[in-house]
């Protein structure tokens, strides 16, 4: 099922600017270089893509979301970047064009993880590296848990029938590389809990960004009022000293197209 979340650059950078300094990681190790041609497949709005391309590579960004790509090309008028959707295809033009594929924070909303790693595989040049980060089995698990007790205590839905998101384990997803021809020479599933800003608004603002696909079913005049039902759900867990701290499970590789 394809995502209806409403991305709001403005919100995004404003307060989950989180996202791209964990990516500074998993920049360290695609360790790009100088002339080389790198993609970055859902690059947001595009700080990431800038960090890479201040190492003297040729970054070209793409992101499904035409507002963030809008706020990316503002920001950083002199890096491409381009509307397109890894999941259903990718340029023509980037076929065998790209020495690397990069990606931060993004994986997870694609839920068509095969087709996405086919068409990466495709863009790469032989002996090209995709380096990637994303949320793995058991990401945000107490924020889901809310979700799911709310929608399905108040309103009887199953919350499962409307996640936008694919958690998977560090053997499924490597399987999953391996299938397609790569050769998976690093693979690291680890707990990352990760401070959200703004002291008691934190976890309202991460649900008005991400969880917007649960709130589909919902009246309008409903929507406001589950979000706090989440937030007061999640409160006893991943709120501590007046600081909201989400379960992030992160699942970081880093994997070779055969040269």
């Amino acid at each position: 099922m394809p995502s209806h979340n409403e991305w709001k650059p403005e919100l995004y950078d404003d307060k989950l600017r989180f996202i791209s300094v964990y990516g500074k990681d998993v920049v360290d190790l695609l360790r790009p270089q100088e002339g080389e041609r790198i993609l970055d497949l859902g690059c947001g709005t595009g700080d990431l893509t800038a960090q890479i391309a201040a190492s003297g590579a040729h970054t070209e960004g793409i992101d499904k979301s035409a507002d963030m790509i809008e706020q990316a090309r503002r920001k950083y008028p002199t890096l491409s970047f381009e509307i397109a959707d890894a999941e259903n295809s990718l340029p023509n033009r980037f076929t065998s064009s790209f020495d690397a594929v990069f990606s931060n924070a993004a994986l997870h909303w694609m839920k068509n993880a095969d087709d996405v790693i086919r068409h990466v595989y495709s863009s790469l040049q032989p002996g090209g590296r995709f380096v990637a980060e994303f949320g793995g089995r058991d990401n945000v698990g107490t924020i889901l848990h809310g979700i799911s007790h709310v929608l399905s205590s108040k309103y009887g839905i199953d919350a499962a029938a409307l996640s936008p998101w694919y958690y998977p384990t560090i053997g499924e997803y490597a399987s999953r590389l391996e299938q397609a021809g790569f050769r998976v020479d690093y693979a690291v599933h680890f707990d990352r809990p990760t401070p959200l800003p703004d002291g008691d608004d934190g976890l309202s603002y991460w649900l008005e960004s991400f969880a917007g696909d649960f709130v589909q079913a919902l009246p309008a005049q409903e929507q406001g009022r589950f979000f706090e039902l989440v937030t007061e759900e999640c409160r006893p867990f991943i709120y501590v000293q007046e600081q909201w701290v989400a379960d992030y499970r992160r699942l970081r590789f880093s994997a070779l197209k055969p040269g």
